[in-house]
């Protein structure tokens, strides 16, 4: 597929990416223009580089080659599939973000977690929090760190469908506040509710890209048409 960035207010271009671990071929993306003015998913089999791919985005990672350009995204929010908590109390748990920044008040951390609908457990251990409420915890950081970006790998993953859709909510909310997503998910219904455009990522590859309703009704690769249909067969 062409990369007509004229079509994209903002976006990441790629150069010549590769990143390696213990021999092996994690990202291998010789070049790749990413819109960043929209909400965008990553899907693809497992270990197929999702997550090193939203890791190198953020600069949480460092290609071992190549070059990661922004246009017009400055400043990006990472949230994690695993995200670590302090044995503290939920409100000193999404707090850790001032260690970051240190202009973010109190009382802006009190209205996000009332955002979040945590206002309730602000005193509550967050380890014994429900997976979901630890999920809007990360989430809430996320809003507090201010982003263009945010990047969110797997953000629903073991949610029951009452969190899923909370979750799926706040995600369109940081689009309506003007923070676009950049999501992974083998979750591909989630990803034709949530999404404008997909990038399907196999072998550490961008193997093909485009709109999410042209992607789902005509994949042009055959690792696309083969992912989807073993995915849509399991859904």
């Amino acid at each position: 597929m062409a990369d007509l960035t004229e079509s994209f207010e903002k976006y990441i271009e790629l150069k010549n990416i590769t990143v390696n671990s213990n021999g092996r071929m994690i990202l291998n993306i010789a070049h790749a223009i990413i819109p960043a003015d929209r909400i965008t998913a990553c899907i693809g089999p497992n270990g197929a580089g999702k997550t090193t791919l939203l890791k190198v985005l953020d600069g949480l990672i460092k290609p071992d080659t190549g070059t990661v350009s922004y246009v017009l995204v400055n400043k990006t929010a990472l949230v994690l599939h695993h995200m670590p908590m302090i044995k503290a109390s939920a409100k000193t748990n999404i707090s850790l973000v001032r260690d970051a920044d240190s202009t973010i008040t109190a009382s802006e951390i009190d209205k996000v977690m009332e955002r979040v609908g945590l206002q309730d457990l602000a005193t509550s251990p967050a380890h014994k929090l429900s997976a979901g409420e630890r999920q809007k915890l990360c989430l809430g950081r996320a809003i507090l760190q201010k982003p263009n970006l945010v990047l969110l790998d797997e953000p629903t993953a073991n949610l029951d469908p009452s969190a899923t859709e909370q979750v799926e909510e706040m995600i369109r909310e940081f689009h309506q506040h003007g923070s676009d997503v950049i999501f992974s998910s083998h979750q591909l219904a989630q990803v034709q509710r949530l999404a404008q455009y997909v990038l399907f990522i196999d072998e550490g590859q961008i193997k093909e890209k485009g709109p999410v309703g042209p992607f789902f009704l005509n994949p042009q690769t055959f690792a696309a048409k083969r992912y989807l249909h073993q995915e849509l067969i399991i859904e």
